[in-house]
């Protein structure tokens, strides 16, 4: 039985046209061999796998090849390799320095290929200048690194650099497949594309993922048996996931999720393949950037088929809640809840890339929190006529909505358009008619009555705050205004005392409290409110923070002063008293001072302790 040979080191290249996906480097290194313009030092760098190793080796094989010598010469004994990993100290430098000086013996150049030289100590690099700035006519160094930031600069300048870069999926998959057919075994495109994809750019991690999957199934090589053995997702399931949140079918969508968990993958993983699925999906939008859709033919064409059924505003908006998912992922605390709501979030994503709104008639602020069918409020001609006095009677009864202003004592809101059919039927909001209180309740009550309109028109179309016939409409209600005359001699005057005020005061911030506007009362129980002339009222505040926050929300105190205290004409007045302010922030010494007025004996105890403030 003959022993086995890894592919990687079986199919190592042996000449530069062999080497994948390197042919800018291996073209320079071919054209300065042939015009003897090669320097005395190289710095190979890049990532693993791409063949700087492999390249060092051909490159001085090739160097000492004569027109009379055998292609088979390998040159071994003008080919020393160093190790930096394991031989790092000064006097492995100084070892090696000491063999440059002989002449070979065979061949024209000694070629000496340093690895993981970043590996080498200070003193080791420093020891290393001398014979690699001026190294004799003999001597050719080949240095190789993973990562170049790591070597000094005084090494870097004295070499000529050349930057290996990563083998494309496209060249890897292509490699695998010459590989393939010389071990006469049957791969799907697809199936080598996964591999060259979990290479990552990588070669020799190519050939061995090929070896352990050739392993695993012989000579048949599927997608699906690669899946299975590398534990990657498989293409089915985010077409399968696409479907489904086209199909916006949640259940099924949380159901496919849980078994990719069951499968032993994690959240995350299943949210990043879903965004670079999407991705796929938009580059298969233009006939352009097909290209850059690094998959098997059988699999474009699943793309292909999928991105007709999809837009780009979609597309657009699910990659951005993927990708915010992804970023959010490691610092959540509940990590699959927040990959199911970006899933939910994926399913609730119209067409066109907007959330759905004209179908469904959304609660709170915004947010979907209960989504009722438009369907449910819709209701005939024939209902709205036979129902039409019932609703006058309903807005009746119904108590007005308060809405002082600063000309108006009281105000009163009242629909005018109702679609009920009974006691818990909904009803369509119309815009309100604002009405002017009268003298007595029974005369507003009437002429409320008699100025009840029901509009049709306004349950049939929703006009935009932005639309021309708003601006209209806005315009219209503003030189109505302007033409409306309030006699103020009506309005009440009631006089009151300070007590009064006070007390009402102090319900107000109450009532605000406990409706959880904490800052607000507790700027208001900054100052007790003082009676002024005029009937102005006065409070002092120890900052202009408080005094803004004040201002800003004084409204609602002001009309509810005015309808408690029956007086139309109260104004506030709010002043800043910066020495005030003092006492809300102590330095070390005033809090000493004031703990000193409540217990003097504290001063007692500072002195005989001597103690420090």
């Amino acid at each position: 039985m003959e022993p086995f040979i890894v592919s990687a080191r079986k199919y190592r290249p042996k000449t530069f046209k062999d080497v994948v996906g390197q042919q800018a480097i291996t073209n320079t290194l071919t054209n300065a061999i042939e015009n003897n313009h090669l320097a005395q030092a190289l710095l190979f760098t890049g990532p693993r796998g791409v063949g700087k190793t492999t390249c060092a080796r051909i490159l001085a094989k090739q160097i000492n090849q004569q027109a009379v010598a055998s292609e088979d010469e390998d040159f071994a004994f003008n080919i020393f390799e160093l190790d930096a990993a394991s031989n790092n100290s000064v006097d492995d430098i100084r070892e090696l320095t000491s063999q440059v000086r002989i002449p070979p013996q065979v061949g024209k150049y000694k070629v000496y290929i340093i690895d993981e030289v970043h590996m080498l100590s200070q003193a080791a690099f420093n020891a290393f200048l001398k014979t690699l700035e001026e190294p004799p006519a003999h001597a050719i160094f080949i240095l190789a690194t993973t990562e170049k930031h790591k070597i000094i600069p005084t090494i870097l300048s004295r070499c000529q650099i050349f930057d290996f870069k990563r083998i494309t999926v496209k060249d890897t998959a292509e490699y695998l497949k010459y590989i393939a057919d010389n071990q006469e075994i049957d791969a799907d495109d697809d199936a080598l594309h996964i591999i060259a994809q979990k290479a990552d750019g990588a070669m020799r991690d190519a050939l061995s993922i090929f070896d352990r999957v050739v392993s695993f199934s012989g000579k048949k090589l599927t997608r699906k048996a690669v899946t299975e053995n590398l534990n990657v997702l498989d293409y089915d399931t985010y077409f399968k996931a696409t479907d489904l949140i086209l199909g916006r079918d949640i259940p099924g969508l949380l159901v496919l999720f849980n078994e990719t968990l069951a499968q032993g993958f994690d959240g995350h993983h299943f949210i990043i393949g879903l965004a670079s699925h999407f991705r796929d999906l938009m580059v298969c939008k233009h006939q352009n950037t097909i290209p850059l859709l690094e998959v098997g033919e059988e699999a474009k064409k699943q793309y292909l088929e999928q991105s007709q059924k999809t837009s780009g505003s979609f597309l657009l908006e699910a990659i951005d809640l993927a990708n915010d998912c992804d970023t959010k992922y490691k610092s959540s605390k509940h990590q699959r809840l927040l990959v199911e709501l970006t899933l939910m979030k994926l399913a609730s994503i119209d067409f066109d890339g907007e959330k759905k709104k004209s179908k469904h008639l959304e609660t709170g602020r915004g947010r979907p929190d209960f989504i009722i069918p438009a369907s449910f409020y819709r209701v005939n001609k024939k209902e709205r006529k036979a129902n039409a006095p019932a609703a006058q009677k309903a807005t009746e009864g119904a108590s007005s909505i308060v809405t002082p202003t600063h000309q108006q004592e009281q105000t009163q809101n009242t629909p005018t358009a109702s679609d009920t059919t009974s006691a818990t039927a909904p009803t369509v909001a119309a815009k309100p008619t604002i009405q002017k209180q009268s003298a007595t309740l029974e005369e507003a009550k009437s002429s409320e009555a008699k100025k009840i309109k029901i509009d049709l028109k306004g349950s049939k179309k929703r006009v935009s705050g932005l639309s021309l016939s708003s601006l209209k409409a806005k315009k219209e209600h503003e030189l109505n205004k302007k033409d409306e005359v309030i006699d103020e001699s009506s309005l009440p005057k009631s006089v009151f005392t300070e007590q009064e005020l006070q007390k009402h005061w102090a319900d107000f911030v109450d009532m605000i409290d406990k409706k959880g506007q904490k800052i607000l009362a507790s700027n208001l129980n900054a100052d007790r409110p003082k009676l002024k002339e005029d009937f102005v009222i006065w409070i002092e505040l120890p900052n202009d923070t408080m005094k803004k926050e004040v201002e800003r929300e004084k409204y609602d105190l002001i009309e509810t002063l005015k309808q408690k205290l029956h007086n139309h004409f109260i104004t506030l007045e709010i002043t800043v008293n910066e020495t005030s302010a003092k006492k809300f922030a102590f330095t070390p010494e005033e809090k000493y001072l004031k703990l000193r007025e409540k217990n003097p004996a504290i001063d007692l105890l500072r002195k005989e302790f001597d103690l420090d403030i």
